[in-house]
């Protein structure tokens, strides 16, 4: 199977007027070049396609940085995954520090003092923090609000849609049919003092199942400062995703 793009075979026949590429395609013609291999003219490390020095960068780490405004990091790992030249890294970093979407919308978290975690279990999954973001827009489907699921050893989230009213019954079914059916039961749980985490349907329904419930107390963050900070990577996302439409939004990073 191939794919068609108008103007880019043209592109494999610059590789040999590229400052880089030029000495690579040249080692791999007389097989002294094992890394790199030709492919219907393109030029490919392993399974990244090689970019020429070209407005072709900018444009490939643009729409990959737009999709979610990810950090540096990430945005490097996806660029990466797919594509390949040597100031890839450079450029990258470049292009992220510059992004006035993020400057203005993402702000730079400060640490007043040292945290001071809780244990945290050795196994994914087996100790879990909860909270919900509030203040969204509601859905077709009628949801305003995230259910956020983080779990504390591999920092892994789950985002999950509910509405403001949802009680401790239909969290509890959320629960099971997001989190359960994947991960399996949990052995402990940390959460702030929302209602329907305190109403007795919730504590009975995690007391039969032998899972522990510990609450979190206000301003002190090595309770469950770690859920925070995923609730605020969340809105940065939400706002750099949709501009000024969340910032006019009543949104509560609960």
């Amino acid at each position: 199977m191939t794919v068609q793009v108008p103007g880019f075979n043209s592109f494999r026949e610059l590789f040999d007027a590229d400052p880089y590429f030029s000495k690579v395609i040249a080692a791999v013609r007389v097989g002294e070049n094992s890394k790199f291999v030709l492919v219907d003219g393109f030029l490919f490390r392993g399974n990244q396609l090689c970019i020429l020095d070209c407005s072709l960068r900018l444009h490939i780490i643009k729409e990959i940085h737009g999709e979610g405004h990810v950090g540096r990091d990430r945005t490097l790992q996806l660029v990466k995954a797919s594509y390949f030249w040597p100031t890839i890294r450079k450029e990258v970093e470049r292009y992220v520090e510059k992004c006035q979407i993020c400057q203005l919308s993402k702000e730079k978290a400060t640490n007043a003092s040292l945290y001071m975690p809780l244990p945290i279990h050795t196994q994914s999954w087996m100790d879990l923090s909860m909270d919900f973001v509030l203040g969204l827009p509601r859905t077709q489907r009628g949801c305003d609000s995230i259910y956020v699921v983080v779990d504390r050893f591999f920092k892994m989230a789950h985002f999950i849609p509910c509405k403001k009213t949802t009680d401790a019954v239909k969290v509890a079914q959320l629960f099971f049919r997001e989190i359960y059916r994947l991960h399996g039961l949990t052995t402990s749980i940390v959460s702030d003092r929302d209602t329907r985490f305190l109403s007795h349907f919730w504590r009975s329904l995690w007391k039969m199942v032998n899972t522990r419930l510990d609450f979190s107390s206000a301003y002190h963050p090595q309770t469950d400062g770690q859920t925070k900070v995923v609730n605020c990577a969340l809105g940065d996302l939400l706002i750099c995703l949709m501009g000024d439409n969340v910032r006019s939004w009543d949104l509560k990073l609960s």
